[in-house]
């Protein structure tokens, strides 16, 4: 397994740490590309009550396959700017595959 990569995508003990800068009300849910040293991601959620939190981990357990309860929100509820974990991931998605598979 990689150890690291790049400050946004970091995969760790069976952890995978994202830094995202998050893009709410998009037309779809998607990766983006790297945004400095985070990855952007465009979701279709409001960032109204906690919808965009709410649907962004929702969507990330799905594409990790894992449960909702696996994806952790460490920083930023209430800013664009997130840190998150993901437990044991079943699954990477290949936008991120990409990014893990890049020398440091």
């Amino acid at each position: 397994m990689v150890a690291a990569v790049t400050q946004a995508v970091r995969l760790e003990q069976d952890r995978l740490y994202l830094s995202l800068y998050l893009q709410p009300k998009s037309s779809r849910d998607q990766f983006l590309g790297l945004h400095g040293d985070e990855l952007r991601l465009a979701i279709t959620a409001p960032p109204v009550d906690g919808q965009a939190n709410a649907h962004l981990q929702k969507w990330l357990a799905k594409q990790c396959r894992v449960p909702k309860s696996r994806v952790v929100l460490l920083a930023g509820e209430t800013s664009r700017h997130k840190k998150l974990v993901i437990e044991s991931p079943r699954e990477i998605p290949p936008a991120l595959a990409e990014l893990l598979a890049k020398p440091a």
